[in-house]
């Protein structure tokens, strides 16, 4: 099988699996139409290893790294979901209390990369806590077709407040300072958006090309950093009239769009990664959560 190279794909290969990946296409009708694409010794079988995710060789943090205490917990959400599992962590060794985030994962529960995310974070100074809203159904299931299957079985608003019980479970834990922000991604920038909303006491939210939320914006205290990729005009429809209704009502944010990167370009495990836009919004990401979780 040919070895792909991201130069050699064009961007309505990328375009196929964004709407495969947010369930506007069947598996069928995204294999069928990615068919058109497979010319010049390119078979279908190469495009689509091509791109899937890649797990075993893409993370950045091990998972038994020297440098954390990280683990599973399960935490109660009574509004949501009931019993959650989620990975927290933390540096080893802390002597004073950190700042919280609560890390949220895509429309496909827990994986890897979401994990690999919530450890670097830690290993930044704060404790984090990365919930799996499939818990109610037996948790993550190892794939992500599988994942993003179940993730649909779910209620968008009742895995929310699964994700803001997150945040009360870091508030009450002695190992955090009260000061707790969220970074989420796709479905998780979401969540991020929308308990900027909800939680009146949230410190910070970062949402990477997340939906934004239509009402009560108002009632938004949290700063916020939003990231965003350029060739994303699903997502990005929305940002004008979100960044107009921020403005009418003062609140405080800043917004970054990566240009020539695609939805997905943080997350490592698939060619939608992009490294030098990933690193400097995750570099953004982490100096905002210093300020203000401090």
């Amino acid at each position: 099988m040919k070895k792909l190279k991201k130069g050699e794909i064009k961007q309505e290969v990328f375009e196929l699996y964004d709407a495969y990946a947010h369930n506007k296409l069947q598996r069928r009708e995204f294999i069928e139409k990615l068919s058109v694409y497979a010319v010049g010794g390119v078979t279908v079988a190469s495009l689509m290893s091509f791109l899937m995710p890649n797990y075993k060789d893409t993370l950045l943090v091990k998972q038994d790294d020297p440098g954390l205490e990280s683990g599973f917990i399960t935490y109660d959400s009574p509004k949501g979901g009931g019993k959650i599992k989620g990975l927290l962590s933390k540096p080893k060794n802390t002597k004073t209390a950190l700042g919280g985030i609560v890390v949220v994962h895509e429309n496909r529960g827990l994986n890897p990369y979401v994990e690999d995310t919530a450890r670097r974070a830690a290993l930044a100074g704060f404790i984090t806590l990365a919930p799996d809203a499939l818990s109610p159904l037996g948790g993550y299931p190892g794939n992500d077709d599988e994942g993003r299957t179940m993730q649909r079985q779910r209620d968008r608003y009742e895995m929310l407040e699964d994700f803001i019980a997150a945040f009360n479970y870091l508030k009450d834990s002695d190992d955090c300072n009260g000061k707790i922000g969220v970074v989420g991604f796709c479905f998780g920038g979401w969540i991020s958006n929308m308990m900027a909303v909800k939680v009146p006491d949230l410190a910070a939210s970062v949402p990477f090309y997340g939906g934004q939320p239509k009402e009560d914006i108002d009632k938004i205290n949290a700063p916020l950093m939003l990231q965003f990729a350029g060739l994303d005009e699903r997502v990005n429809a929305g940002w004008p009239a979100y960044e107009e209704a921020l403005k009418k009502h003062g609140k405080e944010y800043v917004a970054y769009t990566y240009p020539d990167v695609n939805h997905g370009f943080h997350n490592t495990s698939t060619p939608r990664y992009d490294k030098e836009a990933a690193e400097l919004a995750w570099g953004r990401t982490i100096e905002f959560f210093k300020e203000k979780l401090a």
